[in-house]
């Protein structure tokens, strides 16, 4: 994929990496960025080359949030109005990189906040560099969490931390994100990139269907019943037994070698 304004794109050995790329305004979601990150996003859901992404942003920031610059007296007007901005701008981000049936390594190089920190925490694996930082930045603006975050927040850290992290608006350190169960690896600047690639390899390495589904099956075990559970799984499982993955799976585990997956 090519003509790209704010993010940049490469595809090496079956990984996507999507850097955004407005260091100048600390890589702030306008939306020709949003637009763009669901191109890929959406390409990546079908494309069988892309077997992992990796996120991470150019210069000194991660993301700073939805780009606000210049909408003051612009925009929706009335809460109808906003309401369907929403769902049609963050909102629909946030789903895209949720609902991506690859495995998402986020490497957060500096601050996320608001709709930047959404992106880190919609990821499977958010891999941080010792200076970043997440902020639930909304309150300092006078607005309620929004991009997702009433959704993933009570889900990954809690109710109560939830709440703390979003009515108060104070910064949180890379280390204590990692001891609440944001992060999945705090590691040096210099390190960032290099493990990354290293867990993003061995992702795309992986049975990349039997990987989707499990994304799936445990992303819908959060708001469904032990019944539901069980009978998706029955169906999921019943689609990967069919995948070439498995047949090369158990190929490999009679000859005691180790499987080469094609992602199929």
């Amino acid at each position: 994929m090519s003509g790209f304004e704010t993010i940049r794109y490469s595809l090496e050995e079956h990984v996507a990496w999507v850097t955004l790329n407005r260091p100048e305004q600390r890589n702030a979601v306008n939306a020709t960025m949003r637009d763009e990150l669901i191109r890929v996003l959406t390409e990546a859901q079908t494309n069988l080359e892309i077997r992992a992404l990796v996120l991470t942003g150019a210069g000194k920031g991660f993301c700073t949030g939805a780009d606000l610059s210049g909408s003051r007296g612009q925009g929706p007007q009335g809460p109808g109005a906003t309401r369907l901005v929403m769902k049609s701008s963050s909102q629909r981000l946030i789903r895209a990189l949720w609902e991506l049936e690859k495995p998402v390594v986020c490497a957060v190089n500096g601050v996320a906040a608001g709709l930047g920190a959404h992106l880190a925490f919609a990821s499977d694996f958010v891999i941080a560099s010792s200076e970043a930082r997440f902020i639930e930045i909304f309150v300092r603006r006078g607005l309620c969490v929004d991009a997702g975050g009433a959704f993933l927040l009570p889900r990954l850290i809690g109710l109560q931390r939830a709440k703390e992290l979003v009515f108060f608006g104070d910064d949180l350190s890379a280390d204590q994100a990692h001891q609440w169960g944001l992060v999945t690896r705090v590691v040096a600047p210099d390190q960032l990139e290099s493990t990354a690639r290293e867990w993003a390899n061995r992702l795309a390495n992986g049975p990349t269907v039997a990987i989707g589904f499990s994304k799936r099956l445990l992303h819908r075990s959060l708001d469904c019943d032990l019944e539901t559970c069980l009978e998706e799984e029955a169906l999921a499982q019943a689609i990967v037994t069919q995948s070439e993955d498995l047949r090369e799976g158990v190929q490999a585990f009679l000859e005691r070698r180790t499987p080469q997956f094609k992602g199929r």
